[in-house]
């Protein structure tokens, strides 16, 4: 299993843009990437409405690549531009043990 967490921080007065955004991708995966990303969550930080996070997991290292290469994702990019503070941050994880 993959996990990907990635930060956004958007632009102050951008933060409903980039949440419309974001919740399309999300429901873009749910739809047509379900069986290989169990999970695709979009979060928003309590203490600060700028930044908001995604908890990703994947079936395999294929299914990330995979996801990189869908339309959905390819269109996000122009969909960001002018919304973002700076670059996401990105962190890829392997799953060495969990409680299912």
């Amino acid at each position: 299993m993959i996990t990907v967490v990635a930060k956004l921080q958007a632009q102050p007065g951008k933060e409903a843009e980039l949440r419309s955004a974001l919740t399309e991708m999300v429901a873009a995966v749910k739809e047509k990437e379900s069986g290989a990303v169990p999970t695709y969550s979009l979060h928003v930080s309590d203490s600060d409405p700028t930044t908001f996070l995604f908890y990703e997991n994947y079936r395999d290292a294929a299914a990330f690549e995979a996801h990189g290469k869908t339309d959905h994702m390819r269109a996000l990019g122009p969909k960001l531009a002018g919304l973002l503070a700076g670059r996401p941050v990105i962190e890829r994880y392997t799953r060495i043990a969990s409680v299912d």
